[in-house]
């Protein structure tokens, strides 16, 4: 309990007395005193131990200032600690002092009546005391507030629970306008930072030890171990001390006291402090100055000279700002008096001698010296004084730690600029936003322990907590809650349920549970998944958590926090198979895509053109009319699928290019005949419905699980209600699928992975089951349909907890050490529940088209075409570069052209193979007779020789023709010889 220091009303009374003679005997007539009212509570010597620093902040103002002809003189009242008395000393000095302005009152609730009189009188309230908000929350033009307003410290206690990670804190205050009026901005900040405030408690200023115990072990039941404590030191000290009572001083707890307490630290006992070992607090940050040292050792000597046996008395932050507030008056009226010679109350018109609220004065000066007050700025006791909006300037926060006797220890500071620091002189690049836990210094916790408490734990009070179960007729794998009929007592077993109870070993420490079927009066499931999943939401100690097939959904996270997915997500659809192992006749025309189909036909023919252009003019079997010359080509080509060409290739070029071809047709007709087997031996089960858009346009009836969100999927999708059939057990999707959708059964079903295997173990033989992903790359054009597919994406099954709840984190964990076992538990606990014992689980594989494309075979076909091409480039190029001579007479550009297609024709009788040929032919024909060689140059002249071409030559120069010619004999069996002759005569 709080202990007052020894009361020094002698002291006080005499020190007053002293001072306000002081300044009495200072008013000599060139000085113009001005009244000034004082309104505190006297009751306990903290309020006269601030009226002394009132008293000496004009002693040492006017000592340093004699030449102002200004002199403040002080008339102190007594609120008695009250509302009421704090309004009738106001009223008093208004009225019947004439003060100019009040300093005071003490408390934010005499604060609020007082502000209004002073309103109402244009008399300067100035407080430095009064921290609640609301004062300021609308514009009062004559109230100051010479203290920090409680809005900045909640922003630091709230970096603070963020700093550590805490997700929960519980405000608990005083019941009166001092503890609500923080409330609103406390929450919000703790908020802003997501943290949860799942519980406010609110202690009376009356209230018995036996009532705060109670509070008290109310608090010690919940999960949340972080509390904020906003009160005076005179029920703050009594909570401490019940809070070590019951045991909620210990490890794992943590405590934050706001200014309220921190700032009046000093005035405690040793008892007090004891029993706040490991809390930590915020206060202002006051710079320990020389100016502040040579203060309070010149007020402790004045102390000690009056009083030798009050050695530990001291002052507090408040007795620095009175000194502050008081200065700042001083210069505002030194101020004002410069302009204006009349600083006293004009009269009310008073009927009688009562004072009267209605009746009350207004101050001559009232607004001169307001605004004179808000243009002060000056060095003080606690730094820079300067008002902002008619508040004390902001400074910085410090952070305190009770751990000791002496005093509390900092640890640390914030800004609402650079958040979180250590020490105070700190780089100027450090930011706000990278706040941890090696940003303050070694703290002391509760219990003595260094280690950050984690801020909450189970009760250890007995209380179990409630985990609901949905209850439902089919799917019992998953969850079954049977009842024993005898003893009423009920048993949850099911695939979930064994992830659950591994998931909890596994949590660093123990928490009791119990199921509890999600049931109404009569025994029957009380709702969807969505309503047991808001009955967690309503927060009404019903259910602490959901444990059972949930899936995690956006919407359903806006009110429970899932733990992470515990099983496979998304949503499969799952249709009947059929033999399609002989029913189309064009079955070996599947193996390949059509787009394969088109590019090999294509190149096939390329190859041919390009193979015809590299061995046209020195290969005779790519040679002759045109219409052989393409069916060669085309011949040579084909025939390269079962290499049976018979035409030699003699141009190396063309040979790289056969060769780079006949691997590319190695490569696509094993890959066909490796398809087509597959096709026709292995792949016989096929399903009846691969396209979802079938579906739809066919408006064919389709299944879902009932009470599941699959339905608003679907609708979303385009079916329609009608088209729309639930299901509650694999049973029952196994009866609908057999019957098909013209005999009142369905063509397809939809759910979750899960749920699918379930329902193929026991029909893999007629069901197969299609991925969200197969089915909706089967119309990438439909945009509509596609986004509504990726619906289909869900979260997997998990674990709802309350929001904000601190088990979730400490929950993903352990399921990823399940998940992650060695043993592969999570494996053997779906095996348990989820596995056929046969041969299905190897047909719940997806099934996708077995036809190759050309994306499978685009590399083999870019390196026959570019070999082609850069064959054909090459031979263009040195075909051109060989006949260039050949081209300049001609001076158009068509000429030249047509002249090249005229040589290219033309045999190349340089090649070897025509020398050789040559050479063979020469011999043979020197054994004819003379009279033979005689009839064949006749033939020439006459004309009947076939195949005459001209060597271009002959059109430049009329007097020479060179001739190449082709003597085909006109008796097929006689053989003629072809030779090259130059026939000389004139046109």
């Amino acid at each position: 309990m709080m202990t007052l220091k020894p009361s020094f009303s002698f002291f006080f009374f005499f020190l007053f007395s002293f001072m306000a003679g002081t300044i009495r005997a200072q008013n000599t007539g060139s000085t113009i005193p001005v009244n000034v009212g004082v309104i505190l509570d006297f009751d306990d010597w903290v309020g006269r131990m601030w009226l002394s620093c009132i008293n000496m902040s004009l002693v040492d103002f006017y000592a340093a200032h004699g030449h102002y002809k200004t002199r403040l003189f002080l008339h102190a009242r007594d609120s008695k600690n009250d509302v009421i008395g704090a309004a009738a000393a106001a009223t008093d000095l208004i009225t019947n002092v004439g003060a100019l302005a009040i300093i005071g009152p003490t408390t934010s609730r005499q604060a609020n009546f007082v502000i209004e009189l002073g309103e109402k009188a244009q008399v300067p309230i100035i407080s430095f005391t009064a921290s609640v908000p609301s004062l300021t929350s609308i514009k009062r033009p004559y109230f100051f507030r010479s203290t920090e307003t409680d809005k900045t410290q909640v922003k630091a206690i709230a970096a603070i629970v963020q700093n550590f990670g805490w997700r929960e804190a519980v405000p608990i205050y005083v019941d009166d306008d001092y503890g609500v009026g923080i409330l609103p901005y406390l929450v919000a900040s703790l908020q802003a930072v997501d943290t949860n405030v799942p519980h406010q408690s609110a202690i009376s200023p009356w209230a018995s030890d036996a009532d705060i115990l109670e509070e008290l072990y109310k608090l010690k039941t919940m999960q949340t171990r972080v509390f904020i404590v906003h009160m005076l030191p005179s029920l703050g000290t009594r909570l401490f001390t019940k809070a070590k009572e019951a045991g909620m001083m210990d490890i794992g707890y943590v405590w934050i006291m706001t200014d309220g307490m921190t700032n009046l630290l000093n005035l405690l006992n040793d008892s007090d402090i004891d029993s706040m070992q490991g809390v930590l607090g915020v206060r202002p940050y006051i710079p320990k100055t020389k100016e502040l040292k040579d203060f309070r050792l010149r007020w402790k000597r004045k102390l000690h000279r009056d009083h030798p046996n009050m050695v530990d008395a001291d002052l507090d932050i408040y007795g620095w700002l009175a000194y502050d507030a008081t200065m700042a008056l001083a210069m505002a009226v030194e101020q004002v008096a410069g302009t204006t010679t009349n600083l006293g109350i004009k009269e009310a018109n008073v009927s009688s001698n009562l004072v009267r609220l209605e009746t009350v004065g207004v101050s001559k000066n009232g607004h001169k010296l307001s605004q004179a007050l808000s243009s002060i700025s000056f060095r003080g006791l606690t730094g820079d004084f300067r008002f902002v909006n008619q508040q004390l300037q902001s400074s910085a926060i410090q952070i305190v730690n009770i751990n000791g006797v002496v005093e509390a220890k900092g640890i640390g500071f914030w800004t609402p600029t650079k958040g979180i620091f250590k020490r105070w002189k700190f780089n100027s690049t450090t930011s706000a936003s990278s706040t941890s836990q090696s940003k303050l210094a070694t703290i002391m916790w509760p219990g003595e322990p260094t280690s950050v408490p984690k801020g909450w734990e189970i009760p250890t009070n007995g209380t179990k907590l409630r985990i609901g179960v949905p209850v439902k007729d089919g799917f019992t794998e998953f969850v079954k809650v049977t009842r024993n009929p005898k003893t009423n007592a009920t048993k949850v077993t099911g695939y979930c349920i064994d992830v659950f109870n591994a998931v909890m070993d596994r949590l660093p420490y123990d928490v009791s549970y119990d199921y509890v079927p999600f049931v109404n009066s009569e025994g029957e499931s009380a709702g969807t998944y969505n309503d047991l999943i808001y009955q967690v939401y309503l927060g009404l100690q019903k259910f602490d958590a959901v444990v059972g097939d949930v899936t995690i959904l956006a919407n359903r996270s806006n009110y429970v926090d899932f733990a992470m997915p515990y099983s496979e997500s998304g949503i499969s659809m799952v249709v009947p198979v059929k033999d399609t192992k002989n029913d189309n006749a064009l079955i070996f025309l599947k193996p390949f895509k059509l787009d394969l189909w088109v590019t090999t036909l294509c190149s096939f023919v390329i190859i041919g053109f390009v193979v015809w252009v590299l061995e046209h003019r020195i290969n005779k079997d790519f040679r002759g009319p045109p219409s052989q010359q393409a069916g060669t080509s085309l011949w040579f080509a084909f025939s390269t699928i079962v290499f049976s060409q018979r035409e030699k290739v003699i141009n190396n070029l063309a040979r790289i290019v056969v060769i780079i071809w006949s691997l590319v047709v190695l490569i696509i007709t094993q890959s066909y005949t490796a398809s087509l087997s597959s096709l026709l031996t292995v792949q016989q089960l096929q399903p009846a419905i691969t396209d979802i858009t079938e579906l739809i346009r066919n408006r064919e009836v389709v299944g879902y699980h009932k009470d599941s969100f699959v339905k608003d999927i679907l609708r979303g999708l385009g079916f329609q209600d009608f088209q729309l059939l639930s299901y509650t057990s694999p049973q029952e999707c196994d009866e609908l699928l057999s019957k098909g959708s013209q005999n009142g059964g369905v063509a397809a079903v939809f759910d979750q992975f899960p749920a699918v295997k379930l329902i193929l173990a026991r029909n893999c033989s007629n069901y197969t089951s299609i991925e969200a992903r197969t089915f909706m790359s089967r119309f990438p054009n439909q945009k509509n349909i596609s986004s509504n597919i990726q619906q289909f994406k869900t979260g997997g099954f998990g674990f709802a907890f309350p929001l904000g709840s601190p088990l979730v984190p400490d929950v993903s964990r352990a399921i990823l050490k399940v998940t992650e076992d060695e043993d592969d538990m999570m494996g053997r606990i779906e095996d348990e529940w989820l596995s056929a014992k046969s041969i299905c689980a190897a047909h719940t594989n997806s099934f996708s088209s077995s036809s190759l494309g050309v994306s499978s075979f685009w590399v083999l076909f870019a390196i026959t075409g570019g070999t082609s091409l850069l064959a054909l480039t090459t031979y263009i190029t040195m075909f051109v570069h060989q006949h260039w001579e050949d081209l300049r007479p001609y001076d158009s550009m068509w000429g030249r052209i047509v002249n090249l297609f005229r040589i290219f024709n033309q045999k190349d009788s340089k090649w070897h193979t025509f020398r050789k040929s040559e050479a063979n032919n020469g011999d043979n024909l020197s054994d004819h007779s003379y009279g033979e060689r005689q009839a064949a140059s006749s033939a020439l002249h006459e004309g009947s020789v076939e195949n005459v071409d001209l060597n271009p030559t002959e059109q430049a120069n009329k007097d020479v023709a060179t001739f190449n010619i082709d003597i085909e004999p006109t008796n097929p069996n006689q053989v003629m010889p072809t030779s090259t002759g130059i026939y000389h005569g004139t046109n």
